[in-house]
């Protein structure tokens, strides 16, 4: 239910050749002042790629999130829509409570932690949100959401553990040191039970270590 395309594994088009990758890497955005855009943002942390004035009539700011494979454009004459109409914006986060209170830190106003009353991804606007996280703490189930100056509106998606087929077990990887972080503690935790069952120290845990974070991230069966 990720509100992106995992990458990793090809695509296939209908006559069962394989399709051309189409990796999704700038998402344009409207704002009414690029400065005070780009002062949000960078507060957040977020890396400044550039900014290119060419005249009075058009500017280019590229920034990224950190961790981000996709980064953001916004300035001016880079978009006809109306500033603060790009909605729905997702950033997946493997801890969305601590990520809620980093941008908080850092002077964003983000919304509680919330999970949808379906149960499934989340409804436009506040429809339907449940205070607090996914009750069972399901991967892709939790979410909080901030607005920019504009009110372009962002959401942060908690995925822990992505579904079968969405990312390529060979080609394993972490975006970050919190989310490597965050992955070898749930393993240490499964390894911590995996040792109850067996009744004895398991003085190959590194490689089950390595074997149950390579199956998490797949969205393959863990290790038992």
């Amino acid at each position: 239910m990720s509100s992106v395309q995992d990458k990793g594994i090809p695509a296939t088009d209908t006559s069962g050749h394989q399709a051309t990758d189409l990796k999704l890497e700038v998402v344009v955005i409207p704002v009414s002042d690029p400065d005070r855009a780009r002062a949000f943002y960078t507060r957040l942390g977020w890396r400044l790629d550039a900014d290119v004035v060419t005249g009075d009539d058009f500017r280019v700011l590229q920034l990224t999130p950190p961790g981000s494979p996709c980064s953001i454009i916004f300035g001016t004459g880079v978009t006809s829509a109306a500033p603060g109409s790009a909605q729905g914006l997702h950033l997946i986060v493997s801890d969305v409570e601590g990520a809620r209170d980093a941008l908080v830190s850092h002077g964003a106003r983000v919304s509680e932690v919330f999970h949808d009353a379906g149960g499934v991804f989340h409804h436009a606007g506040t429809a339907a949100r449940v205070s607090g996280p996914d009750p069972e703490r399901r991967s892709y189930g939790s979410f909080a959401s901030f607005e920019d100056p504009d009110g372009n509106g962002w959401l942060l998606q908690e995925i822990t553990t992505r579904l079968p087929g969405r990312i390529d077990s060979a080609a394993t990887s972490f975006a970050s040191a919190s989310d490597l972080s965050s992955a070898l503690q749930r393993a240490e935790a499964a390894h911590g039970e995996h040792e109850k069952r067996i009744g004895r120290a398991d003085p190959d845990w590194p490689d089950w270590y390595a074997e149950y974070m390579v199956r998490e991230q797949a969205g393959d069966e863990l290790p038992s």
